[in-house]
C-alpha cells in the first residue's frame, strides 16, 4: 500500500517559545514522532550505515542535524513512523529499539533503545488530554514546559548520539539496521507487521543517555553495544 500523504515528521510543529503551554497528547505525539525520526538519522549517520553523502544538513532543535536524501529509507520511515504515532495515540508503544547488525557476521553490534511512558502514569485514551484538574493541582502529571525547554531537552540527547563516536567500539564490517516497535499486546498489529527477536547483545555494556519529557509522555535513552573481543583492541 501507498502513503497518501508525507509525514509531518520534517515540518517544524512549532517554534520554540518561552510562553508555558499545555501541550495535548496529538501534541506530545507530534514532537516524540519528530525526535525518533530525527533520532534514527543521527544514528544512521554517526555510525555509517549510510554514506554520508546521503544526508543533508537541517537546522532543528537549535542544532544543525543530518537527515536521509535516500528515497527508499525516507518511505520505509515514513511507513513505520505514521505507525508508531498510531501506536502512541493510542497509549501503545512502550519503546522504540534501533538494532545496528553486522552484515557477514550477523551479529546484533548496538541497540539504540529509547522507552516512552505517559509522563502522568496513567491511561490516556486516544485523542484525549490530560486531565487538567490533575495537572492544575500537581496530582500526576509535571507543571507545564515550554517548547524551548523541551527543544532544550531533545538537544542534549541529540548531541549525545553525535557524541557517541568517541566510547562506542568502531564497526568492522558494513552494518544494516532494523527498527523494532514494543507495544502493549493489546495494540492492533498490521498484517504487515511480525514478531521479531529481541536482537540482545550478550556481554554488552550499557550506557544511559539523557531524557525529555512534554509533560504527557516521557522518553529515556540508551545504548548498548558489543564489548571489543581483546584480540580487537
Amino acid at each position: 500500500s501507498t502513503l497518501k500523504e508525507q509525514p509531518r515528521l520534517q515540518e517544524t510543529i512549532m517554534s520554540a517559545t518561552d510562553t508555558k503551554t499545555e501541550i495535548t497528547l496529538k501534541g506530545s505525539v507530534d514532537i516524540v514522532s519528530e525526535f525518533f525520526f530525527t533520532a534514527i538519522n543521527s544514528i544512521l549517520y554517526q555510525r555509517g550505515i549510510y554514506q554520508p553523502e546521503t544526508f543533508k544538513r537541517e537546522s532543528k532543535y537549535g542544532l544543525t542535524v543530518l537527515t536521509t536524501t535516500d528515497e527508499g529509507l525516507l518511505k520505509y520511515l515514513a511507513q513505520v513512523m505514521a505507525q508508531v504515532e498510531s501506536w502512541l495515540l493510542s497509549g501503545d508503544v512502550q519503546r522504540l529499539v534501533v538494532v545496528v547488525s553486522g552484515v557477514d557476521s550477523g551479529e546484533t553490534l548496538e541497540r539504540w533503545q529509547f522507552n516512552v511512558s505517559l509522563d502522568d502514569d496513567n491511561e490516556q485514551g486516544e485523542n484525549q488530554m490530560p486531565n487538567k484538574s490533575d495537572a492544575s493541582s500537581g496530582k500526576g502529571g509535571k507543571s507545564h514546559k515550554t517548547m524551548k525547554e523541551i527543544h532544550g531537552e531533545i538537544q542534549a540527547i541529540i548531541r549525545q548520539i553525535t557524541a557517541s563516536v568517541t566510547f562506542l567500539p568502531l564497526l568492522n564490517e558494513p552494518c544494516s539496521f532494523d527498527l523494532l516497535v514494543y507495544t502493549k499486546k493489546t495494540a492492533s498489529v498490521p498484517a504487515k507487521w511480525e514478531d521479531s527477536d529481541p536482537c540482545y547483545i550478550m556481554n554488552s555494556q550499557e550506557v544511559k543517555l539523557r531524557s525529555f519529557t512534554t509533560s504527557v509522555h516521557k522518553v529515556d535513552s540508551m545504548v548498548t553495544y558489543r564489548e571489543a573481543d581483546e584480540w580487537e583492541l
